[in-house]
């Protein structure tokens, strides 16, 4: 008896070594995100899970500062030679400057990315309160202003929208840069007029901010941003075909009134060295999951299969062949 149970031990761990390294030969995914507070983060995170447990590959979500950092990681940290890939959660505005070597940080050497599926609209928001005086764009001029975390698209859609509106932001009273949850506390805690972030709808820490306000007397205003806008006119001009005229709906976020505003189709994206069967295995996981997704991050309603079959053969950037192949399956792309 005692060498039969000695014999199943042997067996068990020999299985267990024979498992672990057949995980580890497999691909090992790490998705880039955004700040916490930010719906990126959750978006990924909760992506990283389907994908362990459907045992696509073992994945894990990092906090960053969101979309130029982490086209930097998918150019600068991938290595096929490893299964080491790193996918991403980005706007399309900035997806687009870094795979066309137009942005500064990529002019040497523009990443090679291609997208798996749209996730959901992303709104521009520039939060401040009903005391603050602004109102418009050009009111930002001289005020307290956070335009987002270095090496964000919030930033880089912040900076190109203010240099359409002849905003100078060195001409700021005070200039900052900060995320969306230390943005929301700044502005809480008076030593910031305003912020810009781009993220779904509702915002987690927008939401926060709501109920922060209100117990000091204040209400919550987000700028609008009407086509009308010259600034805005010449951004739209500028970012054609990347950017769409929505709406933020005064119920999301409490607000006197509905406000107009710029929105962005936020991509997930992946290494164009990405093996086909881990994108396609990747977009079908989670398609397969929506249900999942969607309980953990309210914006994820908008993903579905035909917000990104729309999408296919008609965006700037590529779509993975992997990815295709899923949506074909569904008799959504020919």
């Amino acid at each position: 008896m005692k060498r039969i149970g000695m014999l199943v031990l042997a067996l068990t761990a020999l299985f267990m070594f024979a498992a672990a390294n057949s995980r580890a030969e497999g691909p090992r995914v790490v998705i880039a995100t955004g700040g916490i507070g930010g719906v990126y983060y959750y978006y990924g995170t909760q992506v990283s899970e389907i994908l362990n447990k459907s045992g696509v590959a073992s994945a894990t979500a990092m906090q960053t500062a969101a979309s130029v950092d982490n086209m930097l990681l998918i150019r600068d940290k991938t290595d096929p030679a490893k299964n080491i890939y790193f996918f991403a959660t980005v706007l399309p505005d900035t997806a687009y400057y870094t795979v066309t070597g137009k942005h500064e940080k990529f002019k040497e050497k523009p990443v090679k990315a291609s997208i798996l599926w749209m996730m959901y609209p992303n709104y521009l928001h520039i939060v401040t309160t009903d005391q603050s005086g602004i109102m418009k764009l050009a009111d930002l001029q001289g005020k307290r202003v956070s335009t987002g975390a270095p090496g964000s698209g919030t930033e880089f859609t912040a900076l190109n929208l203010l240099e359409a509106a002849n905003v100078d932001p060195e001409k700021f009273r005070k200039w900052e840069k900060l995320g969306a949850s230390e943005s929301g506390e700044a502005l809480a805690n008076g030593t910031i007029d305003a912020y810009f972030w781009s993220g779904g709808l509702p915002t987690g820490s927008i939401v926060e901010l709501v109920s922060t306000l209100n117990r000091k007397g204040m209400k919550l205003f987000i700028v609008p941003l009407p086509e009308t806008d010259p600034g805005v006119a010449k951004f739209e001009k500028e970012f054609s075909g990347l950017t769409d005229s929505l709406v933020i709906r005064k119920n999301v976020y409490q607000t006197a009134s509905d406000t107009p505003t710029l929105a962005f189709w936020n991509m997930f994206v992946c290494p164009t060295s990405t093996p086909e069967e881990l994108a396609y295995k990747t977009t079908k996981a989670v398609f397969e999951n929506l249900e999942t997704l969607r309980a953990a991050v309210k914006p994820a309603k908008d993903t579905t299969l035909e917000s990104t079959a729309k999408f296919i053969g008609k965006a700037a950037i590529p779509f993975h062949p992997g990815a295709v192949k899923f949506f074909k399956e569904k008799g959504l792309v020919k």
